[in-house]
């Protein structure tokens, strides 16, 4: 029987990455994600069982925890933009901090003893030398970061207590998307460097605004230390066998040790993509430190990670070739939702019904106007749990969530309302 292990979060960018390698790894993977920011498409095409909902739940991620043995946790599930969290900081340490508290008390209470944490470079705030190593002062200067390091503590506090091993990994910035062009960011609020110089370069932006140009470094700009998501991903696969094997609790960053500064970014996206798109500079963001670059010496000598993708033009590259992809999969879902999406065509497209059936069922719903799904149910036809599932996915396709052949197979999926 293979390993079990829940992510929360699984549905989104680095997530649903680093779902295919625990698959392709040999894992049973079991993703929580409410699908505010990620989508079920991107992970469509994997064996990975999805339950919607909210850590927020706890009654809801308790029954998650009952009906499954997770042998790990890889918690990535977070709000993660910094100008927001400065105008909603409450939102921030209720979403990052007190759910992190809610799945560290699954943990505890069902015995799960490892955990993968999904933490960031802003637990740093203003670095006072470069490159930074997981010993430098913490001192967050946004809510976003203190949110992550208030989690850390936890995790921390909670891990000295128990017998609960843990990695917390420290992202620095995350950027690229899957070489072979399958999956890639694909967040409608995404605000990161690299994505808007893509959809500027396609026309997607009118422009790219450049947030201060008057920071204490060699052309002005923010300097930051990209990491591409592929690698991010393999780290984690990295951190769970390092903990199967008996390793200890640590704390290690993500990143390359190399950092480009803002300017440097948007010209060489210029470059590759051919176009000369417009730049805007305009007064910094509050939150924003000058440069942040990484040592990645620990995670290379204690986990033996070894990044294959630590090059800006890769970052680039699949970057902008996933928003090419996105761009006529957007075309394509446009010209879908013009299609019939309705309960009975849904049920005989998966031929959970035949034919004659739906004629019996479509013939007594005129007759006695009951909705469909209560004659299916009362009938036999289907379970509760299965027009739920079903009703949600009829909404997924009408909202253009995802394309006809895309969608994952019922069995592999748990679809409840979000908590």
């Amino acid at each position: 029987m293979k390993p079990q292990v829940l992510v929360t979060g699984g549905a989104g960018y680095i997530g649903s990455h680093t779902v295919r390698q625990l698959i392709r790894a040999g894992y049973d993977v079991v993703i929580y994600d409410n699908l505010s920011t990620g989508s079920a498409s991107s992970i469509a095409s994997t064996l990975a069982t999805l339950i919607v909902g909210d850590l927020s739940d706890g009654d809801r991620l308790r029954r998650v925890f009952f009906q499954h043995k997770f042998v790990a946790v890889i918690h990535f599930a977070a709000s993660i933009s910094v100008p927001e969290s400065v105008k909603n900081p409450l939102s921030y340490y209720a979403n990052n901090t007190q759910n992190t508290l809610n799945l560290l008390s699954c943990c505890a209470t069902f015995g799960v003893k490892r955990l993968i944490f999904s933490s960031t470079a802003a637990v740093y705030g203003e670095p006072k030398e470069n490159p930074v190593t997981e010993t430098s002062p913490t001192n967050p200067i946004n809510p976003y970061g203190w949110s992550k390091l208030f989690s850390e503590q936890m995790i921390q506090d909670y891990g000295k207590a128990s017998d609960l091993d843990y990695v917390i990994l420290r992202y620095f910035n995350v950027a690229g998307a899957d070489v072979q062009g399958e999956i890639g960011q694909s967040g409608k609020k995404a605000e990161h460097l690299i994505k808007v110089a893509c959809d500027a370069a396609l026309g997607k932006r009118p422009c790219v605004k450049v947030f201060g140009s008057d920071f204490e470094t060699f052309d002005g700009t923010g300097i930051r230390d990209f990491i591409h998501v592929e690698d991010l991903a393999a780290a984690h696969i990295d951190a769970l066998r390092y903990l199967e094997s008996g390793g200890d609790s640590q704390i290690f960053n993500c990143g390359y040790g190399q950092g480009y500064s803002v300017r440097e970014v948007v010209d060489r996206m210029k470059s590759i993509s051919g176009v000369d798109f417009p730049v805007v500079e305009i007064e910094r963001r509050a939150g924003d430190p000058a440069c942040v670059i990484a040592s990645s010496d620990r995670i290379r000598n204690v986990l033996g990670w070894k990044p294959k993708y630590d090059q800006l033009d890769i970052m680039l590259t699949t970057a902008l070739n996933w928003e090419k992809t996105m761009m006529n999969l957007s075309q394509s879902e446009a010209q879908l939702a013009q299609k019939d999406f309705r309960l009975g065509t849904l049920l005989r497209h998966y031929e959970i019904i035949s034919d004659a059936e739906l004629d019996l069922v479509l013939q007594e719903q005129r007759s006695l106007d009951q909705k469909m799904g209560e004659i299916l149910v009362r009938r036999g036809l289907i379970s509760a749990p299965e027009l739920e599932r079903f009703l949600q996915e009829q909404q997924w396709h009408r909202d253009g969530v995802w394309l006809a052949g895309a969608a994952i197979a019922p069995k592999h999926a748990e679809l409840a309302a979000v908590g």
